[in-house]
């Protein structure tokens, strides 16, 4: 049976309701800025920690004693669905990142791609969010999430990330057929794999587009947005509504509004657009995380609270409001800055 909440922040301001103050976590809380977690991952590479689940639990809680967030995130990584779906997964240390090196690019290779069972083919994320939430014992809240089909499909057609997309949009403006049947097909995997995470324990779970920004607003509609919109929908539907989900599409400032009719409870905000136009925009339909600059991490103290306090007045109050950066706290940021946002934020509505 799972441990009754002592700190549901998250899951009230997620929910428009009424919060003493506005929560806190930020995107890759767990992560290489914090020594403890440096030194685990000098003992294993990254993707033994993320399938080992008491590797992935031990390093998703260290944020929560060492910096003091109200959530914590389950370590893991967006492309373990590619991975699932059949691709070949690599991680080369210090070589720039995790590929494909078998991209898509072939309609054969869209055909041929799993329809995965995620309580089998992704059970050690299961079994890590399980053991989690019995080790967080209630203290607070635990996030799923996954990458958007338009961020994965970015992936497994470049085969790495990429700096002009070249061949994901190859695909769609000159094979939008193929292109909307990959993104069918990864759109279905990641609602099974976001169901299962909530079914695991899982509190609230984050959908991540990483590459909105690069499509126009008619193609971030067509080739994003619609398969997010159908991922909310099914998954609300699927588990009864009873986790929160947070859409964070970064760079798509100009579709804020579409992204607010998905359904989902909580959109995340990147650092390039005031808070306060958003609200004017949205209204009270949805809740808003963010949105502090992450370079502002490596400002003084002083500056940090400045502008945490900045975003707090920009919104007027707490209602609604989830304290987040405006993308992932980058790897060699002193944890004592991360400590310092978390103080602000929520120090900050106290006034």
């Amino acid at each position: 049976m799972k441990n009754t909440l002592q700190n549901d922040l998250l899951l009230r301001a997620a929910r428009r309701e009424k919060t003493e103050r506005a929560p806190v976590w930020f995107m890759r809380q767990a992560g290489r800025y914090l020594p403890e977690y440096r030194q685990i991952r000098a003992k294993h590479d990254f993707l033994t920690m993320v399938k080992t689940p008491e590797l992935a639990a031990e390093v998703t809680i260290q944020p929560v004693d060492l910096v003091g967030v109200d959530a914590a995130i389950i370590f893991s990584d967006i492309l373990t669905v590619p991975e699932a779906m059949g691709m070949k997964l690599v991680i080369e240390e210090g070589k720039g990142g995790p590929r494909f090196p078998d991209p898509i690019r072939l309609y054969t290779q869209i055909r041929d791609l799993k329809d995965i069972d995620p309580t089998r083919d992704l059970k050690y994320v299961a079994d890590a969010i399980t053991l989690t939430v019995d080790r967080l014992a209630g203290r607070v809240p635990l996030i799923g999430f996954s990458g958007a089909p338009w961020t994965l499909f970015c992936y497994m057609v470049e085969g790495s990330g990429s700096k002009d997309f070249r061949y994901a949009k190859e695909m769609i403006f000159t094979r939008p057929d193929e292109a909307h049947k990959l993104l069918q097909k990864i759109a279905g995997a990641v609602a099974d794999y976001l169901v299962m995470q909530i079914e695991a324990g899982a509190d609230v779970v984050q959908i991540f587009d990483t590459w909105a920004g690069i499509l126009t607003p008619n193609d971030f509609r067509d080739f994003s947005l619609q398969y997010i919109g159908d991922i909310v929908r099914d998954v609300k539907k699927r588990t009864n509504n009873r986790a929160p989900v947070i859409v964070f599409c970064k760079g798509a400032n100009q579709s804020l509004l579409e992204i607010a009719t998905t359904g989902c409870d909580v959109i995340g905000l990147d650092w390039t657009i005031d808070i306060a136009e958003v609200k004017a925009l949205i209204g009270d339909e949805v809740a808003l995380q963010g949105n502090l600059d992450p370079s502002l991490l490596f400002a003084s103290e002083e500056v940090i609270t400045d502008r945490v306090n900045e975003i707090a007045e920009n919104m007027g109050d707490c209602t609604g409001h989830i304290f987040n950066l405006g993308h992932g706290i980058t790897p060699d940021v002193d944890p004592d800055r991360a400590r310092a946002f978390v103080r602000a934020a929520k120090a900050a509505y106290q006034k």
